[in-house]
């Protein structure tokens, strides 16, 4: 018995090492076989970090997956409250061309100002934000996304806001609210002019 447990163990890490050569995983396992008693073999799976070991006894399965995409998901999430907080601490703030910030911004500016505050160096015209990452249609688009618009109808970017949720953006309007407001993106002025958006994580800005 104990030396079928050994070939169990032999046959167990031997996949793993099958299964590095196509995705690795950062666990550092420790594999351990004891014998406490006569009747029992102790078979013992760690690790040093970044995974996490599930044993399913009704199929006898053990599956070790990676915690790092769930430490990626965190931060992005982390990251996107940020910018969500800063950008709504400036509502009401006034419109002012040429400038980002602290207290006035144009379009460009108040997300240059956003951006940058949270570590993400993006280009400071509305233009070349458009171009930082793969453009995302409106139903790819989530909640932190950077939104592209032509609102003057001659086919380029001229205009840019940060995505809210629920329909809604944030920007530095030069329109009747002249300053920092919450405008719809499916009706009203908008709902025609959105382009479309990006998606600015860590290390995507230049």
């Amino acid at each position: 018995m104990y030396k079928k447990i050994l070939v169990l163990v032999f046959c167990f890490a031997s996949s793993l090492f099958a299964l590095e050569a196509v995705q690795p995983l950062d666990c550092k396992l420790h594999i351990t076989v004891t014998q406490p008693t006569n009747s029992q073999i102790k078979v013992q799976i760690s690790h040093d970090k970044n995974c996490s070991i599930v044993i399913e006894d009704m199929n006898r399965t053990i599956t070790i997956s990676s915690d790092l995409n769930q430490s990626k998901v965190d931060t992005n999430s982390t990251l996107v409250q940020n910018l969500i907080e800063l950008a709504k601490s400036k509502l009401g703030n006034g419109y002012k061309p040429a400038t980002s910030g602290p207290e006035n911004f144009d379009c460009s500016g108040f997300m240059y100002y956003v951006f940058r505050s949270n570590d993400l160096p993006i280009p400071r015209t509305s233009l070349a934000q458009s171009k930082i990452g793969k453009p995302l249609t409106r139903e790819e688009i989530e909640v932190g996304d950077l939104l592209s618009f032509d609102t003057s109808g001659k086919g380029h970017v001229n205009h840019t806001g940060l995505y809210l949720g629920d329909g809604e953006f944030i920007h530095a309007s030069s329109g009747k609210a002249y300053g920092v407001t919450v405008s719809k993106l499916d009706t009203g002025f908008y709902k025609d002019k959105f382009l479309w958006g990006i998606r600015v994580e860590k290390g995507s800005t230049p």
